[in-house]
């Protein structure tokens, strides 16, 4: 099926006093592709300015401001309006022979970032316990291996909304069990890379099942890549698949590559950051 939405993203960062020179970039847009077609994309700012648009090396699109005057806060609104689907159905498994397609794999270019470490998505000893602690091995067959890791991922931790931030390592998750999306895809990417699996880190918005209104927050997931299938999605946090309420913003290793927001400024201040994200579906 298709599913139609209209989503408005609202990041507001106040300062207990004046910065400038403030330059920021972002990750709001979402993904045009044979999945998902992008009817309008906008985004505001206070203070007003131009917006530079790039197309960063993974493919996503994004934007880059600049804010020289003096400013007491940066409020940044993203609309978009957006359709998903249909999502074709995976298979079962794979052909005989999927982990010996994936080792001939290794040396495509395209797939060679998402079978390596990066910033978030690596082995640790930590990484090494938990997986022997709970033994997550790979089975026979590459995509029914990891169905059962998003299912036990689901069922080992426990999603607790401030449990860590968005420099959390793996280390916070693996040693306490709590965390958010963030932290599931994390640990899941990693775990699918060390099995030689292609895994890249995807960020964007979970939207409702039926026609409602719904107010939330950024999402995160991760998709494996499979020989004779390509991508798909797989959502520890929810247990469930890449479909037609997962709506893409941008892909990349891990969260460092593709946060909504980056920024620098100049001043002394301490700052607050809020965020709404309300999405429509009809």
């Amino acid at each position: 099926m298709i599913a139609r939405y209209a989503i408005t993203h609202r990041i507001r960062f106040a300062y207990d006093s004046p910065v400038h020179s403030e330059v920021t970039t972002l990750h709001l847009c979402p993904i045009r592709d044979r999945l998902q077609v992008v009817h309008s994309f906008s985004v505001h700012t206070d203070p007003d300015g131009p917006l530079f648009e790039f197309v960063d090396p993974f493919g996503n699109t994004g934007q880059f401001l600049n804010r020289p005057g003096a400013h007491e806060g940066l409020e940044i609104v993203a609309r978009s309006s957006a359709e998903v689907g249909p999502v074709p159905p995976a298979p079962e498994r794979l052909p005989a022979g999927g982990w010996e397609a994936l080792r001939e794999a290794r040396s495509d270019v395209d797939l060679w970032p998402m079978l390596h470490a990066s910033e978030y998505v690596r082995s640790s000893p930590a990484l090494e316990r938990f997986i022997a602690t709970h033994g997550l091995a790979p089975g026979n067959d590459p995509l029914e291996s990891a169905r059962e890791l998003r299912a036990r991922l689901f069922r080992i931790f426990e999603y607790v909304p401030g449990s860590t931030t968005a420099d959390s390592p793996i280390e916070a998750i693996l040693e306490t069990g709590r965390g958010v999306c963030q932290d599931y895809a994390h640990v899941m990417a990693s775990i699918l890379r060390t099995w030689g699996i292609p895994c890249r880190y995807i960020s964007g918005y979970l939207a409702p099942v039926e026609e409602n209104v719904t107010a939330g927050e950024s999402h995160a997931w991760v998709e494996g890549w499979f020989p004779g299938v390509g991508w798909l999605g797989f959502d520890p946090t929810n247990d469930t698949e890449g479909d037609e309420r997962h709506v893409r913003v941008a892909v990349g290793r891990d969260y460092a590559d593709v946060p909504p927001t980056r920024g620098v400024f100049h001043g002394t201040a301490r700052s607050r950051l809020e965020t709404e994200v309300i999405i429509e579906r009809w």
